[in-house]
């Protein structure tokens, strides 16, 4: 049976339904009647604690002698390097193997870590704006001049905050992957946007986020340049996008105001996280902009952030059972979980709690 339009918007939020993913071209199974089910798993309450400004053992704090034996310099700001221990090697040399049905291709690229403050304490909604302002300007200097070398035709940044979501050190950081080949989800989004752009001369974001902006209702935060949202077809439970209003292929095309913009919706978006459970809220974050091969008018760029926390600061959301063998699903609506961060502070809650 097929259901008609007009009936859609009356039963997404009560009944089981599918919702499609204009990036990647896939779908998601969303199940809203399963949160009236009663919860008897894990319900711990963990307890907010600040972290120390300098830990000696800390791989990334300033002065201090990484695993590789190099030492850290007295940064005062931002800082990156080349990671000591890198996915991706600069001088792999590039050959391929065939053979039959069994394929591979040897894969070059560069590796580098980005420390956002030499203050061991911080993360991304304790820092200020201006400081996080930094932070994107070395995320645009790496994009540039990573993407200006011929052997890179991707650069990945990405940020893998909490201990459950694979951060080896609790200093504020992130990554950087650079590489030959583009990645398989890059690619996905790419050929979304460019059959929309080819078909309309226009941004598939662009008109996304015009229709978003319209209805109002996965809408999180909007200042004069960024809109924050859950997407319609969202997987995980709080899971958010950030987009530019302006259709913008990658982070380097920011003019000053756009990018204070940018640290402003980064750390109000941040805060509401860490006010949801109180604590401070686990997250991979990504931004998926345009490819360095060549020009591509068609991308418009944009920052996820899959947080993977669901019901406490300790229950969480695993891909397991269905999502693994058969089609990502969640329960709690797109709408639902736009609702609940729309209405959190942005003033931390470790401030409130402390004043």
């Amino acid at each position: 049976m097929v259901l008609k339009k007009y009936n859609m918007e009356s039963i997404i939020n009560t009944q089981p339904h599918r919702r499609y993913n204009i990036l990647t071209d896939e779908w998601v199974l969303v199940s809203p009647h399963r949160t009236k089910r009663p919860w008897q798993g894990k319900t711990d309450k963990t307890i907010f604690v600040k972290k120390a400004k300098y830990d000696e053992k800390c791989y990334l704090c300033p002065t201090n002698v990484r695993a590789s034996g190099d030492v850290n310099p007295d940064y005062s700001g931002t800082y990156s390097f080349k990671n000591d221990f890198a996915a991706l090697l600069e001088d792999t040399e590039e050959r391929t193997f065939d053979e039959g049905l069994l394929k591979a291709s040897t894969e070059s690229g560069i590796c580098k870590v980005v420390c956002f403050s030499p203050d061991h304490s911080l993360t991304l909604p304790l820092m200020s704006a201006s400081e996080i302002y930094d932070v994107i300007s070395l995320w645009r200097k790496e994009y540039k001049v990573l993407g200006a070398n011929p052997r890179i035709n991707h650069v990945q940044i990405f940020e893998n905050k909490g201990d459950i979501m694979g951060c080896s050190n609790p200093h504020p950081h992130g990554q950087i992957w650079a590489q030959n080949s583009i990645p398989e989800v890059v690619l996905k989004k790419q050929k979304q946007q460019q059959k929309y752009w080819e078909e309309n001369k226009k941004s598939l974001l662009s008109i996304y986020i015009s229709q978003e902006i319209e209805k109002d209702q996965r809408i999180i935060l909007k200042n004069n340049h960024f809109v924050a949202l859950v997407p319609y077809w969202a997987v995980w439970p709080y899971e958010t996008m950030l987009v530019p209003i302006k259709h913008h292929q990658h982070i380097d095309q920011l003019n000053n105001d756009e990018q204070l913009a940018f640290a402003e919706i980064i750390k109000d978006l941040t805060t509401k996280y860490d006010n949801l459970f109180e604590t401070s809220f686990p997250y991979s974050s990504g931004i998926h902009q345009s490819p360095t091969d060549k020009n591509h008018p068609e991308w418009h760029f944009h920052m996820s952030f899959y947080p993977p926390l669901l019901r406490s600061a300790e229950v969480k959301k695993f891909m397991v059972g269905y999502e693994m063998f058969a089609n990502p699903q969640r329960d709690i609506t797109a709408e639902q979980a736009a609702a609940t961060l729309k209405k959190l502070s942005t003033t931390h809650f470790s401030i409130t709690t402390t004043n």
